[in-house]
């Protein structure tokens, strides 16, 4: 302890000091900085220790300096899922300060025979560990020693390939080392999904939701996600547009979930076997789509949790069990579960046993009902527990809560998050609201999944905006979010009867009752929707979250913003009119850096939903967008190569 010199300092990125993981998809590179300080002027090498998940063997990963003072910068990258762990080393490099030195010290002729020895002695020692590995290496390195020795010209001996041989091999003394930190990997489906709701009971069985896989791989979504699939308790059923009193024949919210059929673990007999379900996960997974469960962890009256284990479940002064409620509102078909139970562990341990039921039976993806409603803590455990033996499953927060809960559910190890798409209208509340979760220690650990409308969420914008407005909000998620996702087929038909004026609340919402839906209807935007998702899986500019950049516009109604992917050649930027009533313009003050475009050049841009081709030049450009065409334009840039005679070339 006492002869370690270097001090380590502002690792970076982490997440609380460390306290939480930073994440990564499997094709995201983590790039690490970190200071490390010593006294005197000897010259510090820093490296990674990477620790794999799994039997692999640890990795040591270089880093070199970044040009800022003492700061050091290496790269991780990953080839396996799951938890991996790493830290920043540093030491006194000996033979790297000798070399600065004597490199000095020749250029002045004052090089000397003891100088030589020294380092012909740092040089052997490297020999006498590359013997184990590679013994021509060792030859080499003892070959330079005693050319070092012998006075051979210092620039011949100590050369890049001498100093490549001397880093892997030279002995490292009086390491400083950082804390540990980890980086949780997972699928590139972490990072970039599109995501496609319904409620299977409205078209029939899983049988008859499976005929319908060809509709939404037509619009190229990758996740179907289905609500709760369980019995429905018929004990305070809930009637049709939330009646508190059901009728004979009503068939009660999925949310209500428990009756004699069974639990968390069973399947509505309406809806199928589990031999059924096992067919439909297969025929999603053969169309390259994953099926995506609701894991609601709340109970109806005639839940079989209710009657085993009473102590679960919140008691009034009455003796008579608390049912759910948001005062003013009560929901008296479900009763929450309580987590502050003397039998807390059996009541988790039954919780994650129902989840490990589903992963068995294939799914890998859960869209967690109202997760901030919960302990902390346990969603910490359950998570950590079910990716130790599946790190591929994901866990999408309906997180509509409080910034400070929202971030805290997706640093617990939740994959993607809901936000406040919904709310966010306006070009202002856009750019604050992306900037603050795609910039700074959330874009380490936050996926915003950005949705424009949920069974529970049919704002006002979608209420009185018309179609202009459906299709400016499904651009504006589609563009803005890597992930992102619609309720259908209530979305692509534009569905916007609210219950009440007022309400968020669909008017004979499929919450109460089953709907039928014409797919086929004229008005769909079916193909809109199909072209977006097109566009999103040709760019990888839009299959991430970083590289998010606003750029200016002259009107308050136009909001403009680009994406860059990981290699810089893809870039795509949006222009979007936020009012769905009226025509704008704006004249565009692009940041010509985010874009990669050169000062004063031309460029093309190829606008992807209409196929139309510009040619730009610096860093002012006009749009004009009339909502009842095209509230938006998505641009693909192509920057000019070379120009040759009257031809020119773009990338």
């Amino acid at each position: 302890m006492g002869q370690i010199r270097v001090v380590i300092s502002a690792v970076s990125p982490t997440i609380d000091g460390g306290r939480y993981p930073v994440k990564r998809a499997l094709d995201e590179p983590l790039r690490v900085t970190a200071i490390a300080v010593v006294d005197g002027h000897d010259r510090v090498t820093c490296r990674i220790q990477h620790t794999p998940p799994g039997p692999a063997a640890p990795r040591t990963v270089a880093m070199s300096p970044t040009g800022r003072a003492d700061e050091h910068r290496g790269t991780l990258t990953f080839d396996v899922i799951g938890r991996h762990g790493y830290r920043v080393e540093a030491f006194v490099d000996r033979y790297e300060t000798w070399r600065r030195d004597a490199a000095k010290r020749a250029a002045a002729e004052k090089l000397t025979d003891t100088d030589r020895l020294e380092g012909a002695e740092l040089i052997g020692e490297a020999a006498e560990n590359a013997d184990e590995h590679d013994a021509e290496i060792g030859r080499l390195l003892r070959a330079r020693a005693d050319a070092l020795v012998e006075g051979a010209p210092i620039d011949r001996v100590l050369d890049d390939e001498l100093s490549r041989h001397m880093a892997r091999f030279h002995p490292a003394r009086f390491v400083a080392s950082s804390a540990p930190y980890e980086v949780v990997v997972e699928p590139v489906s972490a990072r970039f999904t599109s995501w496609y709701e319904l409620f299977p009971r409205s078209f029939g069985d899983f049988g008859d939701v499976a005929e319908r896989l060809d509709y939404v791989a037509s619009m190229g979504f990758d996740t179907l996600y289905l609500p709760p699939i369980h019995p429905i308790g018929r004990t305070a059923r809930k009637g049709k547009n939330n009646s508190p009193t059901a009728e004979p024949g009503d068939v009660g919210s999925p949310w209500g979930i428990g009756a004699a059929e069974g639990g968390h673990d069973a399947f509505h007999p309406d809806l199928g076997t589990e031999r059924d379900f096992a067919k439909l996960v297969s025929a999603a997974r053969d169309k390259g789509i994953a099926i995506a469960l609701d894991l609601a962890f709340q109970c109806s009256p005639d839940h079989p949790y209710v009657k085993a284990h009473p102590d679960w479940f919140q008691h009034r002064a009455d003796g008579s069990i608390r049912c759910a409620e948001n005062p003013p509102k009560v929901y008296q078909d479900v009763y929450p579960l309580d987590f502050e139970t003397d039998d807390w562990e059996s009541l988790w341990n039954e919780l994650l046993r129902v989840v490990r039921v589903w992963v068995e039976r294939g799914v890998t993806v859960f869209r967690v009902d109202n997760p901030h409603t919960k302990p902390f803590a346990f969603w910490e455990w359950l998570i950590a527990k079910v990716k130790a033996d599946h790190p591929e499953v994901l866990f999408l927060a309906e997180a509509f809560a409080r910034p400070n809960v929202m971030f805290l559910l997706s640093k617990l190890g939740f994959s993607q998050s809901y936000n406040y798409f919904p709310w966010k209208l306006s070009k202002w509340d856009i750019r604050e609201h992306y900037s603050e979760i795609t910039r700074g220690e959330p874009i380490e650990y936050f996926r915003a999944s950005s949705w424009p409308n949920t069974p529970d969420i049919l704002t006002e914008f979608l209420q009185y905006g018309g179609r202009p407005a459906f299709v400016s909000r499904l651009i504006a998620a589609a563009t803005l979010s890597a992930s992102y996702g619609i309720y259908g087929p209530a979305f692509e038909l534009c569905e916007a009867r609210a219950v009440r004026p007022g309400s968020e609340e669909y008017l004979d919402s499929e919450k109460y009752q089953t709907r039928s839906w014409d797919l086929d209807a004229a008005e769909s935007l079916r193909d809109l929707v199909a072209r977006i998702n097109r566009i999103r899986r040709e760019n990888p500019a839009l299959q991430r979250d970083r590289g998010l950049v606003f750029h200016e516009t002259s009107s308050d109604a136009i909001v403009c913003y680009s994406k860059r992917s990981m290699d810089g050649d893809n870039v795509i930027l949006t222009a979007l009119n936020c009012d769905p009533h009226h025509k704008h313009s704006a004249r565009l003050s692009l940041n010509l850096e985010a874009l990669g475009v050169e000062p004063e050049t031309s460029f093309q841009v190829h606008e992807l939903l209409g196929d139309a081709r510009f040619l730009w030049q610096g860093a002012s450009a006009f749009v004009e967008l009339d909502p009842h065409e095209s509230p938006g334009h998505v641009y693909r840039l192509r920057r000019k190569l070379r120009t040759e005679e009257n031809f020119e070339y773009f990338l």
